[in-house]
């Protein structure tokens, strides 16, 4: 698909659904619709998208190991099996445990990926794509501390992890209130990896509106959250109030006046959650059921039979042979019994 639609059909989207909350909260005063309905029901939408992916992935079959691996395979003992090669190449449990753990935690795959490139002539190079890496461990990180940041506002008293999670973000103080770099870090590596799929010709040949949607909509929600935060402020205490009769499903709409900005600001996330197991975005949770990562490679010191074979009739060479027996010899080939003689036979009918 043509870049420029794909651009234009996720920027129509991202417009059309920031228009919905300001209409209907601005001039039709619907308040409770896009407070408390519409949350209510992107979260459930989530954890029930969640759970029915998971169920789906769990009944695939998965008959062969196919773990993807980068090293020396366990062979023979007199072959090098090194510590690097038992995480790349893991044999054992625990293997594909530190494999897992490299893997979610730190991007080790990304990390060590590469990018064929042309040359002068026949000349193919495969440099180095640690700015991908880079790109994509701050875009994660950022969004998992914001988001825990934002879990003060769904408990009476602040946990003590989000206020250590607060004091590291925001411990370059400069201005008031506190500026932190987890969400200016987001919008930056939102943005690196939205040019990297426009500035890219192989990237931007392959991208669809499924890739750009989620970039815009992530942009637009930090965007927001930014905007009520240092510029068009809002009443926290009557955030902080709806939100936490939210999470103790006693809902209600607080009498302060929180803006549109806020409600637009949960609208769209309320679209994330919901859009989130149906989208790419699921390899967040997809990862720890690929059968690439999480098998280990033992194909040498264990036989493995696909438990999905359906069970077939056996049908030996003696019973090949005793059935096609004359046809067999009529056609010159050899058989290991030859016919009884036609006597015998009579006899023995």
């Amino acid at each position: 698909m043509n870049v420029i639609l794909s651009l234009v059909i996720s920027g129509i989207a991202i417009t059309g659904l920031i228009l919905i909350p300001l209409v209907g909260v601005w001039l039709v005063n619907l308040e409770t619709l896009f407070g408390i309905v519409i949350p209510y029901i992107a979260v459930a939408i989530f954890f029930v998208g969640m759970i029915y992916q998971v169920i789906k992935w769990a009944k695939s079959p998965v008959p062969f190991r196919i773990p993807t691996t980068a090293s020396q395979q366990k062979s023979l003992p007199w072959i090098r099996y090194s510590y690097v090669d038992k995480l790349d190449n893991p044999s054992t449990k625990l293997g594909v445990w530190g494999r897992m753990i490299l893997e979610v935690l730190f991007f080790r795959s990304l990390f060590r990926n590469t990018r064929l490139e042309f040359n002068t002539g026949q000349d193919v190079r495969y440099n180095s794509s640690k700015w991908l890496w880079l790109g994509a461990i701050a875009f994660h990180y950022c969004f998992l501390v914001v988001f825990i940041r934002h879990l003060r506002f769904f408990t009476p008293e602040n946990p003590w992890f989000v206020t250590v999670t607060e004091q590291i973000d925001g411990f370059f103080q400069v201005f008031s209130p506190t500026v932190y770099q987890s969400g200016m870090i987001l919008g930056a590596a939102a943005t690196f990896l939205l040019l990297r799929r426009l500035l890219i010709p192989q990237m931007r040949y392959i991208s669809l509106p499924a890739d750009y949607f989620p970039l815009f909509l992530i942009l637009t929600i930090a965007g927001t959250g930014i905007l009520m935060r240092y510029v068009l402020k809002t009443d926290i205490v009557s955030v902080k109030e709806l939100t936490l009769s939210l999470a103790n499903f006693s809902p209600k709409i607080p009498e302060g006046n929180i803006s549109v900005l806020f409600y637009i600001h949960l609208f769209l996330v309320s679209v994330l959650f919901a859009y989130f197991p149906f989208s790419k975005l699921l390899h967040m949770g997809g990862v720890f059921m690929s059968p690439t990562r999480n098998l280990e490679n033992n194909n040498r010191a264990v036989r493995h039979i696909n438990p999905w074979n359906p069970k077939v009739k056996l049908h030996t060479y003696d019973e090949y042979e005793e059935e096609f027996r004359d046809k067999m010899i009529a056609a010159g080939l050899p058989v290991e019994k030859q016919p009884a003689p036609k006597e015998e036979k009579e006899e023995k009918e």
